[in-house]
């Protein structure tokens, strides 16, 4: 975003605004530009400060981190009834809807595309072939109010046909990968009762239920939806409902850096005490990027990305996604040291 038009917005916004920012004329704050949240920094969009961690930083708090670190070193081999074994395994699962098994796998549980998440991972050397199996939970059509009860349906469709396909047992995952979706959005930030803040209600229902589900999960692993801007406004989910499930994941996981082990429970997410009733939570990799327009990282999202729906992602999408998952795991200090082979956490 140029110099001028991000002075422009903070003139018109003022600084550091909070996510509960009083909204001007008519309900509305003057619309900003939308910036990747991890340019935007301190500086704003409708009121609500860049950034994807507190204060427009993009780095993980350091006491979160540590907790992190401390979640991360009690992943360990586990045997099918969850006891630690030298020879058992470490089970990596997606959770999400269809743009999710899409950029994770795009095939059956045992056949996954080459240029998909799982594809790029099995192909790298440096990724632990001893003990590492990753799993596509994700369903097409399964949004988050299909994820939020431990008795929903796609927890028996990921036991019975996903986790089974490959040998491995609810008692063995232990990290997860979440991105979700509401269908339908029809109300963008600022309003009290914008998408976003139902966002965070779910993933916070959605956390806990994970925690039910797979009791020796310990990390969990957020991204927000990759570029929506050529779909059409009123069809599947468009802009800016894609851009702002960015704030939904960024408000979650700051409610779980507030409330700490004994906070009281953000008034939106719920009770999120890591460990105790949910995992640990965390910014994966960032997917959005304005279209046409490079991110800092050179990352675009052109038509060609896109099936014909414009939202939902093509070959190119999902090696780009999968690229950046695969970064992102070989990097991340709570991750790298479970996912490749020969560290320790």
């Amino acid at each position: 975003m140029p110099n001028a038009l991000i002075l422009v917005s903070l003139v018109a916004l003022g600084a550091c605004a909070t996510r509960d920012a009083p909204s001007g004329p008519n309900g509305q704050l003057p619309d900003t530009a939308r910036v990747p949240l991890t340019q935007l920094g301190t500086s704003t969009y409708r009121g609500f400060q860049g950034g994807l961690y507190s204060g427009g930083s993009n780095a993980i708090p350091a006491v979160h981190a540590a907790l992190g670190a401390t979640f991360a070193r009690s992943i360990r081999p586990l045997n099918s009834a969850g006891q630690a074994d030298a020879n058992g395994k470490i089970v990596l699962l997606s959770v999400g809807m269809s743009n999710v098994t899409q950029e994770f796998c795009g095939g059956a549980p045992t056949s996954c595309q080459s240029f998909s998440f799982v594809g790029q991972a099995l192909a790298d050397p440096a990724v632990d072939r001893s003990h590492l199996v990753i799993v596509d939970g994700a369903q097409g059509g399964r949004v988050i109010v299909d994820w939020d009860n431990v008795t929903d349906a796609t927890y028996t469709t990921v036991r019975d046909t996903r986790l089974s396909a490959l040998g491995v047992t609810e008692a063995q995952v232990q990290a997860v990968w979440l991105k979700q979706a509401t269908p339908g959005p029809t109300t963008p930030l600022p309003a009290a009762n914008a998408d976003a803040y139902t966002i965070v209600s779910g993933l916070g229902a959605v956390v806990r239920t994970l925690r039910l589900r797979y009791p020796n999960l310990q990390l969990v692993f957020l991204s927000s939806r990759i570029y929506a801007g050529y779909a059409q406004p009123g069809t599947l989910n468009p802009e800016p409902f894609a851009y702002e499930t960015g704030f939904a994941v960024k408000w979650l996981i700051e409610a779980q850096i507030t409330q700490g082990t004994s906070g009281p429970p953000d008034v939106r997410a719920g009770d999120l005490r890591a460990g105790i009733v949910a995992p640990w939570l965390a910014w994966g990799p960032y997917l959005w990027a304005n279209g046409a327009t490079p991110r800092s990282d050179g990352l675009v999202w052109l038509p060609g990305d896109f099936q014909s729906d414009f939202t939902h992602p093509n070959t190119s999408a999902r090696q780009k996604v999968g690229a950046m998952l695969l970064s992102f795991m070989k990097s991340s200090p709570q991750a790298s040291c479970w996912f490749l082979a020969g560290r320790v956490c």
